[in-house]
């Protein structure tokens, strides 16, 4: 290959960005990666939970007894409800609060996964490492939505990072130390966001390494004494305070919510074995194609003595994508730590591409986009002929615009490789689909609103007091309480809230007789139910009031009320 062929070095200094070009594109990227969090209402389950969750902490000035609609919740640590609750004393109860810490993990760990693949392997792997990022679908989301996959995923990208920094061989052994503490300290805080994992998914991925590469002395370099009493001195504070206020939580969170949940279907969460495989090709669907020069990436590395970073970063990826496959819980957002060793792995491959292989990939993605939008054209009126969900024909349009955005840009990408602007054409590929995605994700507010029920709020509050209890009839809500700034009591069925009414069963009623009799015989109250158990009461002559209805819930209260 001669020195100009367009994979070469002189080439890619040539197609480089300019140091101004990615400011701005970093610039603008920030903007709108922040400025959507608050234009969509909370989704349940996960991010109305964790927003109420923190709201009654806020509210509360309890920061060690977590609890859920006033109910002790000890399935989760506290950190990510800790930096909720002060961004919410920060910029008041709201979604862009509630989802700020997300948004914050996710561009962090972009960061420090660029910060390491740039000290391996230059500036240039570094940026592509972000466009990698930025482009996949799975952080893209998990980084806009409340819930705890993003932010230990970005603490754990900070293990890694700091591990791979601390095995440079040009590190010095302060540096070295520092970087292994940093790793350490991001341990101890993965492990105050969803307990365990924070633990055992390094120590997995290092003791394969070592018994893959056979570098036994990487060990000797962990600085496993200071390291440890770094991580201990992060995480035993908080277990020691709430272990001694609430004595059975030990064993919940580290029986039930640990053990039972990896070996059991006891959440009922179970899937096949190779659940997560359609989950990984959605989440990193626009590099699929340039998975064979990922993997011959890792196998070109030499196998001498020494630390070997990319066969570290391929034991990262399948080992953990290994370990949630076998467990007897799955949700999608569990292999989100995956993404950044694949991002540094798949940036290296890009590093090293030719003009042509990137023209036949973008040609690829551009069928691929072609064809969801010439289905576009008449899906509305194929769905305004047929009984179908009419938020699903108010979502068309913002589909319809998430695929021009990502098919202009896709092309825009196409023009610039042909121009030998190689570097500005993968950049222009991954902003296009990061605006398409958010497009598509800010668009989802059209089914959004009924299925948080936001609907229902404001006659729901013009009869709420503050003394009056609202009741989850054989339902838990996870969207009205925060809205509502009040929370629910349980009825009949605890849902995931069982182990607080077993801690409090004064906090609940535990079956219908009580509630009716609650209901009847008590102070003005507000119920939430299922239409299913709304028809079912009131076959029974029990008087309910509707004031609010939508498809998935009924709210009555058991005082007639004056019309509006």
């Amino acid at each position: 290959m001669s020195s100009n062929a367009p994979g070469s070095k002189v080439a890619q200094r040539v197609n480089a960005l300019s140091t101004r070009s990615m400011w701005w594109v970093a610039a603008a990227v920030t903007l709108v990666w922040f400025a959507t969090l608050g234009l969509r209402h909370l989704m349940p389950t996960d991010e109305g939970r964790y927003a109420e969750i923190a709201r009654e902490m806020f509210v509360s000035g309890d920061w060690v007894t977590i609890r859920y609609n006033g109910l002790k919740y000890f399935e989760k640590p506290p950190l990510h409800l800790w930096m909720t609750a002060l961004a919410y004393h920060a910029f008041g109860v709201n979604e862009w609060s509630a989802r700020l810490w997300v948004a914050l993990s996710g561009a962090a760990g972009m960061l420090v996964t660029a910060m390491a693949a740039r000290r391996w392997y230059g500036p240039r792997v570094g940026w592509l490492s972000v466009l990698v990022l930025l482009a996949s679908p799975s952080w893209n989301f998990a980084a806009h939505f409340n819930a705890l996959d993003m932010s230990v995923s970005a603490l754990l990208a900070g293990v890694l990072a700091g591990v791979l920094m601390a095995q440079h061989p040009h590190a010095t052994s302060a540096q070295r130390r520092r970087w292994m503490w940093f790793a350490w300290g991001a341990m101890g805080l993965a492990v105050l966001t969803k307990g365990l994992m924070g633990i055992v998914l390094p120590g997995l991925v290092l003791i394969v390494y070592t018994l893959l590469a056979r570098d036994w002395a990487l060990w000797r370099r962990l600085h496993l004494a200071s390291g440890a009493l770094l991580m201990l001195l992060i995480v035993v504070p908080w277990f020691t305070l709430v272990s001694l206020r609430n004595p059975d939580f030990a064993h919940f969170f580290f029986i039930h919510e640990h053990w039972e949940r990896y070996t059991s279907n006891v959440h009922h969460r179970a899937g096949p074995v190779w659940y997560f495989v359609p989950q990984l090709l959605v989440g990193f669907l626009p590099w699929l194609g340039l998975v064979p020069r990922t993997v011959r990436v890792v196998r070109q590395e030499p196998a001498g003595g020494g630390f070997r970073p990319k066969l570290l970063l391929a034991v990262w990826a399948i080992a953990i994508f290994a370990f949630f496959s076998a467990s007897g819980s799955k949700l999608p957002g569990y292999i989100v730590p995956i993404f950044p060793a694949l991002a540094v792995l798949l940036a290296l491959a890009l590093d090293g591409l030719e003009a042509s292989a990137w023209k036949r990939h973008v040609l690829v993605a551009l069928g691929l986009l072609v064809l969801p939008l010439l289905a576009w054209l008449p899906a509305r009126g194929w769905l305004a002929a047929g009984d179908f969900n009419p938020a699903l024909i108010d979502y068309l349009p913002w589909l319809g615009a998430a695929f021009l955005t990502m098919t202009a840009g896709v092309w825009a990408a196409r023009r610039l490789n042909g121009f030998g602007r190689l570097d500005a054409s993968l950049t222009a590929y991954a902003l296009a689909l990061f605006a398409g995605m958010t497009i598509a994700t800010v668009g989802h507010e059209t089914f959004g609103r009924d299925i948080a029920g936001i609907e229902l709020v404001a006659p729901m509050k013009s009869a709420l007091t503050p003394d009056m209890p609202i009741y989850g009839v054989r339902l838990l809500d996870h969207t009205l309480p925060f809205y509502l700034r009040h929370t629910l009591t349980m009825v009949e069925r605890p849902d995931e809230l069982e182990f607080g009414t077993q801690q409090e069963p004064g906090k609940w009623l535990p079956t219908m007789v009580a509630f009716k009799q609650a209901w009847t015989s008590g102070p003005h109250a507000m119920a939430v139910m299922s239409p299913e158990t709304h028809a079912t009461l009131r076959s029974e002559d029990l008087a309910m009031f509707v004031i609010a209805q939508n498809a998935r819930r009924v709210v009555v209260v058991n005082f007639p009320r004056a019309a509006p």
